[in-house]
């Protein structure tokens, strides 16, 4: 959110600092990258195929097939232009939302990395031990069906100085409703040099957070971050604002519930008689963002 890990039948690495690729992998994936580029219609039609193939996989579980309506995730990684070859690095993934979706459809030509919080790298303590939990409940979603999560890769990263990847090595980092928890502890700024350092030039940095109606302090606890604030970390860190879009918006949201963004589903941390209210609202309002790394 540096160790390798043995998993029978399963090959699932561990480590600060992970190459993306094999040789042969590496291979591949320029091979499909010279054949999109000699037909760039075909390319695209046959990507986004493979992405509505791997959103309607039947092995998805039930909870989170029944939240794409709110998370909307054929559009959205089609906006931030995921492709089958791409090298895409997913940062503190949860409880596999999206690894569900990225890690088959990068399964055979690309690579699907999942960047988690090294627990030893923080003190001992409460917040320790919600990682080692994280880690543990990653690898055993992972280990747990190799035929779809064989090829996962999970790069483990310290909050105070975090490396997610080697240098230029990524096409694409993802991340979703991050950035108000990195903000709370201070640590937004070495993210987001973080992803700098891990992408290729001209790499996309795709961006989805709860959006807030104006900036708010460091100390907010509300969960909802600025999209100006957002925008000013990034283009710190040397990125470029290239795209936004409303795919995953919901003005049904007012962003003033008295516990935050997590009175909403899927947290619905409410009281019970408010359960009608706030399944009626939904999930989040939420902005989502599209960065360059630039490629001079």
């Amino acid at each position: 959110m540096s160790h390798r890990l043995a998993l029978t039948g399963l090959l699932l690495v561990a480590m600060p600092l992970a190459h993306a690729h094999d040789g042969h992998a590496h291979g591949q994936q320029h091979d499909h990258a010279a054949h999109a580029a000699q037909d760039p219609a075909a390319h695209a039609a046959h990507a986004a195929q493979a992405l509505a193939a791997a959103v309607a996989d039947s092995r998805r579980a039930p909870a989170n097939v029944a939240r794409d309506g709110w998370r909307h995730p054929q559009q959205t990684l089609e906006f931030f232009g995921v492709v089958p070859h791409h090298t895409v690095l997913e940062v503190t993934p949860g409880g596999g939302w999206y690894t569900e979706i990225l890690a088959p459809l990068l399964a055979e030509h690309g690579q699907y990395i999942a960047a988690m919080v090294d627990p030893a790298s923080l003190p001992e303590g409460r917040g320790r031990e919600y990682q080692q939990r994280s880690l543990e409940g990653f690898k055993a979603l992972v280990a747990g069906d190799a035929a779809r999560f064989a090829k996962v890769k999970v790069n483990t990263f310290a909050p105070a100085a975090p490396v997610f990847a080697a240098p230029a090595s990524v096409d694409v980092v993802l991340t979703f409703r991050n950035v108000h928890n990195w903000r709370s502890n201070g640590q937004e700024a070495g993210y987001f040099k973080g992803f700098f350092d891990a992408l290729k030039p001209g790499g996309v940095l795709g961006v989805v957070e709860h959006r807030a109606k104006a900036d708010v302090p460091a100390d907010d606890k509300s969960g909802y971050v600025g999209v100006d604030q957002v925008v000013a970390l990034a283009t710190a860190a040397g990125f470029v604002l290239d795209a936004s879009s409303e795919i995953n918006a919901n003005p049904a949201d007012s962003k003033d519930h008295t516990d935050g963004v997590w009175m909403l589903p899927p947290g619905n941390r409410h009281p019970a008689a408010d359960a009608a209210k706030y399944q009626a609202i939904g999930e989040s309002d939420r902005m989502t963002l599209r960065f360059i790394k630039p490629a001079g």
